[in-house]
């Protein structure tokens, strides 16, 4: 049996069956027949290639380039000019879709390609019938899935649930139905799905990655979740968005509700509590200290470097190895596989994307043959997001008493052989450590040739700034990404150990999230402060309690930041800042803050260390808040309307 991981790979298949797409248009969601379809359901393993191919669409929203890095996270070089980047600049526009036209080019296209499989399913040669029922419940979850992708980016949208003749004209075509009635619809996909054990709650081996029960419901609590926040229960900025020609059943013209329900807030709650339910009785579970423990001991990974940390000698010592240990953990977290003791990644993507490459610094190790072996050293986590992590006891550093005096976090830790390390970069989280890299500290646990590799960004032979080296890779920030490199991940100088590793798509730690978030909506606080302390307690940081909310840190507050920490650089917080509007706060002109890593080649220790705005055309306009239409969907569909501001 084909491994899920070759999905990719049939993009062979996918072609024969995809043709016609040229116009990038939804009205080419059904491609035309062709002579030899029935060669793809001749017998069991063409009808499953035909099935893989239909995963096709299913995107990696943690490249640095997909539009879901339109966030607050990280900035790139601007001579990048990477459409996400044109789309935070405020540059995506109908006539010249920055976002790749997602729309039409994989979410319809799949839909199209999943209906035009579930037409000849019926057809399949060796197939039992048993087979072609689990086979179309598949099917119906990608078709789900893809419907709430185009929602929640691009807002109402089409429903796709029919195959559509060539000769069907184009003024009996869909156009976009009410949020509401899409979001219902694609709840009710999910729900048939998981009828009468149609999927199974948990794949493993060679079918891991493929639709299960448990994906399905946390999916749906996902969509109810977003469909419950503020940009789609009440407060969507254009109240007067509504369609020309179409009219959803029950709902009229009218695209996006303006008023607030709180009851929208109790079913995602509901189905939370379902998706966490079905997921821990198929065994999932965060993964923690002891399947860290494991692994690490196993690989022979050396603790890493973190300030005023040390496992061997002092009174301390014991709390320090633990916390230790819980940087190891988390830097496994999003980067191992069930085998591997992994019970957390409900579904991952094989494809580990471009970001690993995109984030590592310039020359790591020389090769045999005197060569500098690099990265593009380009994403960078902004100023704004290394604060948001916490303290070592828990809490924002602006919040912290224990914590040195903002007048002081950009002056040197006073580390013997590590003096340029800043005060803001010492006595943090384990999280922090794990995913952020710094100036003076470590990058990977064996990255240079086995060991860590200790970055030095201000000397521009090495991997600071020099345009002329690097010409557009350079940092921008003072900061480097390195959430998905693995730990035993190595620069050799005749090899790089690469491995490939799955990239979750949707994780326990985000299902709990999500539950806190509607405990918190419904100012249930308790029950919202076990659902992040199970989160906090993993990450080795102190459980909050209601003492902790107060006008300073709301409950809302206090689920955002975790969310913001925990689900770090995994593509949620393109949606966070949008379905919660604080896009104005977090994404407008001068919010985006960096050190001075690109002001000067060779910086001293004050002027690389000045905080600055990031030197790049940021804008927000409201009309951000969703991905418009390529023009031609709306010229040639007259049920169409465009997203309002475009």
């Amino acid at each position: 049996m084909k491994k899920i991981k070759n999905i990719g790979k049939l993009a062979l298949l996918s072609f024969i069956l995809c043709c016609g797409f040229t116009s990038c248009s939804y009205l080419d969601v059904v491609p035309p027949e062709q002579a030899d379809l029935s060669d793809a359901t001749r017998d069991p393993e063409s009808t499953l290639g035909f099935l893989f191919s239909c995963y096709g669409g299913v995107r990696n929203p943690i490249n640095y380039d997909g539009f879901e890095a339109g966030a607050d996270e990280f900035v790139l070089p601007p001579l990048w000019n990477t459409g996400v980047q044109r789309i935070v600049w405020d540059l995506n526009s109908p006539e010249s879709n920055a976002d790749g036209w997602t729309f039409g080019n994989i979410y319809y296209r799949y839909v199209g390609q999943t209906l035009l499989f579930l037409k000849e399913l019926p057809n399949a040669k060796g197939v039992t019938d048993e087979q072609k029922k689990q086979y179309e419940a598949e099917a119906n979850f990608l078709l789900a899935y893809y419907h709430m992708c185009a929602l929640i980016s691009y807002g109402p949208c089409p429903i796709t649930d029919r195959y559509i003749e060539q000769d069907t004209p184009n003024s009996e075509f869909c156009g976009r139905y009410h949020f509401d009635y899409v979001k219902d619809w694609i709840c009710n996909k999910f729900d048939e799905v998981c009828e009468s054990g149609k999927l199974p709650a948990v794949r493993t081996g060679d079918e891991w990655g493929r639709a299960t029960s448990v994906m399905a419901k946390a999916l749906k609590a996902r969509l109810l979740v977003y469909a419950a926040s503020p940009l789609f229960n009440g407060d969507f900025p254009f109240k007067d968005w509504e369609n020309k020609n179409f009219e959803t059943p029950g709902y009229g013209k009218k695209l996006i509700s303006s008023e607030y329900d709180e009851q929208k807030w109790i079913d995602a709650k509901k189905a939370c509590l379902d998706a966490i339910s079905a997921a821990e009785e198929a065994g999932y579970a965060l993964f923690d200290i002891d399947d860290a423990r494991t692994l690490y001991q196993q690989q022979n990974i050396p603790f890493p470097f973190v300030p005023f940390k040390n496992p061997n000698g002092g009174s301390s010592a014991s709390e320090d190895k633990d916390f230790l240990e819980r940087v190891l953990l988390m830097k496994y977290v999003v980067n191992t596989r069930y085998k591997e003791g992994n019970r957390e990644t409900i579904w991952g993507l094989a494809d580990q994307g471009n970001i690993i490459i995109g984030s590592l610094p310039h020359r790591i190790i020389k090769n045999n043959q005197g060569t500098w072996r690099s990265g593009y050293s380009g994403v960078s986590p902004t100023l704004n997001a290394v604060e948001n992590f916490y303290t070592e006891n828990g809490l924002p550093i602006e919040m912290d008493n224990n914590f040195y005096k903002k007048t002081e976090w950009f002056q040197s830790a006073g580390i013997e052989d590590r003096a340029d390390v800043i005060k803001l970069n010492s006595r943090r989280e384990p999280r922090f450590y794990a995913w952020i890299a710094f100036d003076g500290g470590d990058m990977g646990c064996r990255l240079y040739n086995g060991s860590p590799l200790i970055l030095n960004l201000k000397d521009s032979q090495l991997h600071g700034y020099n345009p002329s080296l690097f010409n557009r890779d350079n940092c921008v920030t003072g900061y480097l990404f390195q959430k998905y490199i693995y730990p035993s991940f190595a620069y050799t100088p005749s090899a790089s150990e690469e491995q490939s590793k799955p990239r979750p798509l949707i994780r326990m730690a985000e299902l709990y999230l999500n539950l806190a978030e509607c405990y918190a909506a419904l100012n249930e606080n308790e029950p919202a402060l076990n659902e992040l302390n199970k989160i906090r307690r993993r990450a080795g940081i102190r459980e909050l309690n209601i003492s902790d909310i107060n006008d300073n840190m709301t409950m809302i507050d206090w689920v955002l930041r975790e969310r913001f920490v925990e689900l770090y650089g995994e593509g949620h917080r393109y949606y966070d800042v949008r379905r919660w509007m604080i896009a104005p706060k977090t994404m407008s002109s001068g919010v985006r803050l960096g050190l001075s890593a690109m002001d000067k080649m060779d910086p001293s220790f004050e002027e690389f260390n000045t905080p600055r705005p990031v030197n790049q055309n940021f804008k927000w306009n409201n009309r951000m808040y969703l991905l418009p239409l390529y023009e031609n969907e709306v010229y040639k569909n007259p049920q169409f309307v465009q997203v309002p501001g475009y």
